[in-house]
């Protein structure tokens, strides 16, 4: 048999995806299988997105220009322009359009680092970065946060202590996949001083910035201008108007010479999607009661979930002030197994429950063994279902331990 690569061999399994197979066979037995695994709302794409969809009128569906149509970067412009004062010198420029925000996340980490160069990530983390980065050869540097402290950004000395020559970036998610936690306004800054002191960049992945909760702020890192040569953005449609599906994401920055390197590997992968950016662009014409609605919806499924979580005993749950997902300790050693045997041997009232474990969250597996992250874009009737299977499940699967 050929040899695989080496990179192939350590590419590590989507720890959201990986126990696909076993929720397959629980629904061919007939069962309900909730998800809250994976970040696919069940909210409803704008209709402005789906109205354009049906109306596209094309006799020929070419490639698109390698940098996006310049008329969806205009509409990103102009929606990031009315975000904050600090972002109003935007233009359409400053915008690379990808095939969703992991494209421009791999492309960016490209530009900036050659084999055994390294990227500090606050972890958890989104467990794709790894994957990234391992595709890449860079390394990927921890820095550990703790459930204990809600997951909160650690002391400044730990990334100070971590800077190396190699050192090429610090990337964190703002609000956190997988944890759900929101960076304040001091943190950001503690950042931006950072990478100006190292001459390194800041790479903020920003999909989930529409969705923060309890009257808290996002504050994205364009808005600090000593960042001007330092940021990069990352962002997509794919959560903001549940547009999982027609992976349409992009990348911003101020830093020309950056995006002019981005633009060389966007050209070598030839066209982000068409369709896409023409369902993208007039999904940005919907009403801003769209999102108002969302956010109203998603944190009260925040609220229920925290609630019902914490009248578990033995389970840990901090309230995640953003995006739709949190980072749960459970009363249990090996949260993997668990989340398989919840698939593979446990039923109750017709249904079972697929997690995350949070192991594949940590550059370290033997960290958040007894932890899930769980995402709450299921509806609130499921969701209590779902609770209420997960707490049965506990009291047995304990119960035979």
């Amino acid at each position: 048999m050929p040899i695989i690569s080496f990179r192939g061999l350590n590419m590590p399994e989507s720890p959201i995806r990986k126990l696909a197979p076993y929720a397959r066979k629980a629904k061919d037995k007939g069962l309900k299988v909730y998800h809250l695994n994976i970040g696919q709302p069940d909210i409803k794409s704008p209709q402005a997105a789906i109205q354009a969809l049906k109306n596209i009128d094309l006799d020929i569906f070419e490639y698109a220009p390698s940098e996006g149509i310049l008329e969806y970067r205009k509409t990103l412009a102009t929606y990031y322009n009315s975000l904050s004062i600090g972002l109003k010198d935007l233009s359409y420029e400053n915008f690379l359009i990808s095939n969703g925000g992991s494209e421009s996340l791999s492309i960016a980490i490209s530009c900036i680092c050659d084999e055994g160069d390294e990227i500090i990530v606050p972890e958890p983390f989104y467990a794709n970065y790894y994957s990234f980065a391992e595709a890449l050869g860079v390394k990927i540097v921890p820095v550990v946060s703790t459930i204990d402290d809600g997951f909160s950004l650690p002391k400044i000395k730990k990334f100070e202590e971590l800077i190396t020559p190699r050192t090429k970036a610090i990337l964190i998610t703002n609000p956190s996949n997988p944890t759900g936690y929101l960076y304040s306004k001091e943190e950001l800054q503690t950042l931006a001083d950072i990478v100006v002191k190292n001459n390194i960049f800041l790479i903020s992945d920003e999909v989930y910035r529409e969705y923060v909760y309890d009257g808290f702020k996002h504050y994205s890192v364009l808005e600090f201008q000593e960042l001007k040569d330092n940021a990069i953005v990352i962002d997509s449609e794919s959560k903001r108007y549940s547009l999982c599906g027609i992976r349409c994401g992009f990348m911003v920055s101020r830093n020309q010479k950056f995006l002019q390197m981005a633009l060389k590997f966007a050209q070598a992968r030839l066209s982000p999607p068409l369709i896409g950016q023409l369902i993208a662009n007039a999904a940005h014409g919907e009403p801003q009661k769209y999102i108002d609605n969302v956010r109203n919806e998603y944190q009260q499924r925040r609220d229920l979930l925290v609630q019902l979580l914490r009248e578990i005993p033995g389970v840990k749950c901090p309230v995640p002030r953003g995006a739709f997902y949190c980072t749960i300790e459970l009363p249990i050693d090996d949260a993997e197994h668990f989340c398989l045997w919840l698939l593979k041997d446990f039923q109750y009232e017709g249904g079972t429950v697929m997690l995350a474990p949070a192991q594949g969250f940590y550059s370290d597996h033997e960290l958040g063994k007894n932890q899930v992250r769980m995402a709450y874009v299921i509806n609130q009737e499921d969701l209590k279902s779902a609770i209420h299977i997960i707490k049965k499940g506990l009291e047995v699967y304990n119960s035979n331990q």
